[in-house]
């Protein structure tokens, strides 16, 4: 009801937004991307299909029908002859799109929600050449594929909620489905581990990294200064910042610790990004962890 009071040129105004952010967004993604996967070798894993990968040496439990004679006809050895995997996967992914990514400071030249899209838009450019499928986690959401995948992807990431509440969206996954999650993850622990936990019982695997402004991690600020909340808090007047950084580091380092323990219980990996760090560090660890899991 609400939408039908809101005048045409308003969606307009808005698509014209989300458009002039797209091709930049695009460009970060792919620049990422590109680097990562030069000190790549694909996601090829052995398994059922027909395509060859590589050869290995026989071992006990082998069967002998595996055994590849020609080639091990040129050696002493007997070889196997392994061939790749070819069931193309599907990778659940999600940004926190809540007011508290839409920030950066002095230090950070790019908000963390900006760094969180193009981290996933880089994972997904890198799944998508690998041959498997992509979901933005959110309702009604479909598997993509392929470079137009790529870029349907974008324009629904672009659209999210921006009133998103730093969680993952309740939506309906597949058994044994794989999903990685970018966000800040400050919200209280006993909800992430609620959330979690409900992921980890369907069941599912998979990943969360937490995107934190360098500003956050290390609370640099001296003296009287005011801090404004982002998620409707009250503002909040501190006399001497520096007096507290050392309970804040610590508050931050069990944030962190109950962050690893939740997510270790549920069989997810876990990292930290900081957005004045470059991205290919982070999504190379990634890509390479999806690769082994």
């Amino acid at each position: 009801m609400a939408d039908a009071l809101i005048h045409p040129w308003v969606f307009a105004r808005r698509a014209e937004a989300l458009g002039a952010r797209l091709p930049p967004l695009m460009v970060a993604a792919e620049r990422v991307a590109a680097t990562v996967a030069e000190g790549v070798h694909g996601r090829r894993r052995v398994g059922l299909g027909d395509s060859f990968w590589q050869f290995r040496p026989f071992l006990p439990g082998d069967e002998a029908r595996r055994i590849d004679w020609r080639k091990s006809a040129k050696s002493d050895r007997a070889f196997v002859r392994e061939t790749e995997w070819e069931v193309a996967q599907t990778v659940f992914l999600w940004a926190d799109a809540s007011a508290s990514m839409r920030w950066h400071s002095h230090a950070a030249a790019v908000e963390k929600r900006e760094r969180a899209e193009i981290l996933l838009l880089a994972l997904a450019l890198l799944l998508l050449r690998g041959g498997e499928r992509v979901v933005l986690m959110r309702p009604g959401a479909r598997a993509l594929s392929g470079r137009v995948g790529l870029e349907q992807l974008a324009g629904e990431l672009l659209e999210g909620d921006d009133e998103g509440v730093g969680l993952p969206p309740r939506v309906n996954l597949p058994r044994h489905a794989r999903v990685v999650l970018f966000g800040d993850f400050l919200a209280p622990l006993t909800e992430i581990q609620s959330e979690i936990g409900r992921l980890a019982s369907v069941p599912v695997s998979g990943h969360a990294v937490q995107i934190l402004d360098p500003a956050e991690a290390l609370l640099p600020y001296a003296g009287r200064v005011r801090f404004e909340g982002l998620e409707r808090e009250a503002p909040l007047l501190i006399p001497r910042v520096d007096v507290l950084r050392e309970a804040y580091a610590e508050k931050l380092a069990a944030q962190q610790d109950g962050l690893r323990a939740i997510c270790g219980a549920a069989g997810f990996g876990f990292a930290v990004h900081r957005t004045d760090h470059v991205p290919e560090a982070a999504l190379l660890a990634l890509y390479a962890a999806l690769a082994t899991r």
